[in-house]
């Protein structure tokens, strides 16, 4: 790769939205209408009362205002910065007909950073009962489980195979939306509720289920998804995997190595993601391929119009069949115009290759994000599935009594999202209180 200006990925890749100042939170919380029976709290998947977080903030009351976004969201803090808000609560809020909604993603992020910027906890264990539970996966739904059982007095170990915790907050969102410090701190966070987090552990490897299920009261598997699947085409071998792209460039950016001409396979968030990171990590030239068209790529609006901003260029209706090498080095993609047909078991017209229109793109570097394939886990432990994720019922119990799941792994239908991951692990969380004290939940309720 060619000798390029320095760069300080540190500035580069520093979050997008700076914070809201004092007096910008002020102005911001008194323009909401507080209304009843909100929209945007309608819109949100954990349904956090957004008019009252947002009023104490206009009063003052910011650790009132945390506290109220953390009941119904304990990772209020990765949700701030990673939810597609234009889709969700700001999409519904009923300024943006007239004139621009609420920064409430923005408000809740400086409502969160307050309390953890200052050590304020603003949830204390509850008191003991006698149960213990194991949470597979220290995820955003692993979390968010654990944390709530926490909440309502049991004992919760969480077992996570990578070395940190936190799961894709931690690993594969870019920095420029969520940096590792905010996932770490929300663990601490669930970790001064009591609970043990245990990393380096993996199920089948070092960690036995069989014994789980032995020692514990109750299980909840937020194991999320598997590998990046392959291509299935010549020299695939010197493609980039598009979530270990995004790892690298948060937890060692100075060691990623970055193309001078970067094609990207995919036109999901993940993808576009790898691709803001190549471009801002000083490649001169970013391409995304799709082999579909604009209308059924999988990102969301913001984030192909953000990419767009970035100068960031698509190829719709492009299928890669080689990567070109010479040299043991990348020097283009070959790939062949498609055309749409009829909906594929997805939905969505099917791609097919237009015969004889092969063409080459230049590229030294070759990236890969075209989604992951489903939980394997299922099958080696009994699980039934359905289209290969691990099925639940309604209070998300699994086909093994005592077992719960929940976040990407189960996501059988809708979208894939860390806030959707997060309502996960709190149901569970409720569904496995209500099993193992069953007077005390009905108590409460």
């Amino acid at each position: 790769m060619a000798e390029r200006s320095p760069i300080r990925p540190e500035e580069v890749l520093a979050e997008y939205h700076p914070p809201l100042t004092d007096h910008q939170a002020a102005v911001e919380a008194n323009r909401c209408l507080y209304c009843y029976d909100a929209p945007c709290t309608q819109a949100c998947p954990t349904h956090i009362d957004i008019p009252r977080f947002i009023k104490k903030i206009a009063s003052g009351n910011l650790v009132g205002s945390a506290r109220a976004i953390l009941e119904a969201n304990l990772m209020g803090a990765t949700c701030a910065r990673v939810c597609p808000v234009e889709e969700l609560c700001e999409g519904a809020c009923v300024l943006g007909a007239e004139e621009k909604p609420i920064m409430i993603g923005r408000l809740q992020r400086y409502a969160t950073d307050y309390v953890y910027s200052r050590g304020i906890d603003v949830f204390k264990p509850g008191p003991p009962t006698g149960k213990k539970v194991a949470v597979v996966g220290a995820g955003p739904a692993g979390l968010s489980c654990a944390g709530e059982l926490a909440k309502l007095g049991h004992s919760v170990t969480v077992f996570e195979r990578r070395e940190l915790p936190g799961g894709l907050s931690t690993y594969g969102i870019i920095r420029l939306r969520e940096p590792v410090e905010v996932a770490l701190a929300e663990v601490e966070m669930v970790r001064r509720l009591g609970v043990e987090v245990k990393t380096g552990m993996e199920l089948g490897a070092n960690l036995s289920f069989e014994q789980l299920r032995r020692e514990y009261d109750a299980i909840f598997l937020s194991v999320g998804l598997g590998a990046v699947p392959r291509l299935g085409i010549p020299g695939e071998e010197h493609i980039v995997d598009g979530l270990s792209y995004i790892e690298r460039s948060k937890l060692d950016p100075q060691g990623l190595e970055v193309g001078q001409s970067v094609v990207v396979i995919g036109a999901g968030n993940t993808a576009i993601d790898c691709a803001t990171v190549a471009k801002r990590l000083g490649a001169e030239r970013v391409t995304m391929v799709y082999r579909r068209s604009e209308a059924e790529m999988t990102a969301y609006p913001h984030e192909y119009g953000f990419a767009k901003r970035e100068g960031i260029e698509f190829r719709f209706l492009t299928q890669p069949v080689r990567v070109i090498v010479e040299g043991g080095k990348v020097r283009g993609l070959e790939c062949v115009r498609m055309e749409l047909g009829a909906p594929d078991a997805s939905g969505r017209p099917a791609p097919r290759p237009v015969p004889g229109s092969e063409f080459v793109l230049p590229a030294d570097q070759v990236v890969k994000a075209i989604g992951q394939e489903k939980p394997a886990l299922a099958q080696r432990l009994g699980l039934e599935t359905e289209r290969g994720y691990i099925r639940v019922n309604g209070d998300l119990e699994t086909s093994l009594p005592g077992v719960w799941a929940g976040g990407d792994c189960v996501r059988a239908r809708g979208s894939a999202s860390t806030v959707m991951a997060v309502e996960d692990g709190k149901l569970a969380a409720f569904a496995i209180h209500r099993k193992l004290v069953p007077l005390r939940a009905a108590a409460d309720d």
